[in-house]
């Protein structure tokens, strides 16, 4: 079947296409691609819904869906029909111009969530730049801070450019890429004590804080739901002190956690606060969305060449309209519901390995004890063995995210494929 037969028929179930592609070479491929990934020995060239295929016909559960990336699964028809559509009209056109797409988008995104303004990117790193960007122009204009300081957590992520992997607080993924951005320093995670002492601290130098960025739950660094109370404060003393609250939801936004946004589950609105990965549902896109009280941004303060552009927005929208439309957020709580359950009794079966179950939605973490042998990554090759994908959150934690369409059924099954994968992996 040829590509142009699909285009023309979208609805043309994907498992007709060719499942083997022998030219598919590993060794070809190191050769020519950096090796800034610890890859897999695995190639994966086709899915549909929560199931991928190998270039050797393989099937396997995909409970990584691109790392809480591809929100509809694979191949979804929505999404198939909104892409085919667009890339016959028009797919790109400079920001020089207005793009109707991008503002039916923006416009669903502020309908959607506490936003009054949103810049369209192509990644949550460019969107957290965005959002720093964002920060300190405020703290320049707003504050008259001469120094602004922005205060993000141990153990947080917020992506690989200069300026965020600064803000990120684990030095493995700073190591080699000094000198970093200044401006920024770290507190522990879950913790207003220390986050307290720190604004005093700073307040009583000649840097001042303008800004607080976190993640609603911690991905990265180990799937660790933010605390309410710990939130709630943080929001009145940004309050009281005309400190701009900024929440990455890069990867819990977009109904990952059972709620359109992370947000939500804290009983907060933050006052910036950015995404991608699931915005797009697998297509490329990422927005800063702020109140309107701190959109400072004027002409030529910030660009993206990609970003917002008729084809991602088409994609983007698709998405957020599958979303409502197949009502996924009582999926994606009852489904996490039904995985946390699952994982607390494979916990019980084996507590000599497996130490909590934690998470939100369908953004779950097993973590092993710290005294086992057994590393998050043994289990994910093991269960990579038995068909299932899944993916670390560091040495000891295994996150489980897959598409917000996944079955009851989908679900028993990776469950059962896990406890296959812990007995292979047991010393």
């Amino acid at each position: 079947m040829s590509i142009e037969t699909l285009i023309e028929n979208p609805s043309i179930p994907l498992k007709s296409a060719p499942v083997h592609n022998s030219e598919f070479s590993q060794d070809r491929f190191d050769d020519s691609v950096m090796a800034t990934y610890g890859r897999f020995p695995l190639a994966l060239e086709r899915g549909e819904g929560c199931r991928v295929w190998d270039t050797q016909g393989r099937e396997y559960l995909d409970f990584v869906a691109g790392i809480a990336t591809c929100t509809l699964g694979h191949a979804h028809p929505a999404l198939i029909e909104a892409v085919t559509r667009q890339i016959k009209k028009l797919h790109h056109v400079s920001n020089l111009y207005y793009i109707p797409l991008q503002g039916e988008l923006a416009k669903w995104l502020i309908e959607h969530s506490c936003a009054d303004r949103v810049f369209f990117c192509n990644s949550g790193a460019e969107a957290n730049e965005g959002a720093i960007k964002l920060a300190r122009k405020y703290a320049h204009t707003v504050l008259n801070i001469k120094n602004p300081v922005i205060l993000t957590a141990h153990a947080s992520f917020h992506g690989r450019t200069l300026a965020t992997i600064t803000a990120t607080g684990q030095p493995k993924y700073q190591q080699n890429f000094d000198p970093l951005m200044p401006g920024f320093e770290y507190v522990p995670y879950n913790d207003i004590q220390a986050l307290e002492e720190t604004i005093t601290r700073l307040d009583a130098q000649e840097s001042q804080v303008a800004a607080i960025l976190l993640e609603a739950l911690q991905g990265e660094g180990g799937v660790r739901p933010g605390n309410v109370e710990y939130f709630q404060r943080i929001r009145e003393i940004c309050t009281e002190k005309g400190i701009l609250l900024i929440l990455d939801e890069v990867q819990v936004g977009m109904g990952r956690t059972g709620h359109f946004w992370g947000y939500e589950n804290l009983g907060i609105e933050p006052d910036i606060f950015t995404s991608a990965k699931g915005l797009g549902g697998g297509i490329p896109i990422g927005a800063t969305m702020c109140k309107q009280f701190c959109d400072v941004f004027k002409p030529g303060d910030h660009a993206s060449t990609f970003g917002g552009n008729p084809f991602a927005c088409a994609a983007a929208l698709s998405v957020c309209q599958t979303l409502e439309r197949e009502n996924l957020l009582a999926n994606v709580q009852q489904r996490g519901e039904q995985l946390r359950t699952g994982l607390r009794g494979l916990a019980s079966k084996y507590p000599d390995l497996i130490a909590e179950v934690r998470g939100w939605g369908l953004i779950n973490g097993m973590e092993l004890k710290a005294d086992t042998q057994v590393t998050s990554t043994d289990i994910v090759k093991a269960a990579i063995a038995e068909g299932l994908l899944l993916v670390p959150a560091g040495p000891k934690v295994i996150r489980f995210v897959p598409p917000l369409i996944v079955s009851a059924e989908e679900i028993d099954k990776g469950l059962q494929v896990l406890e296959k994968a812990i007995a292979a992996v047991i010393p």
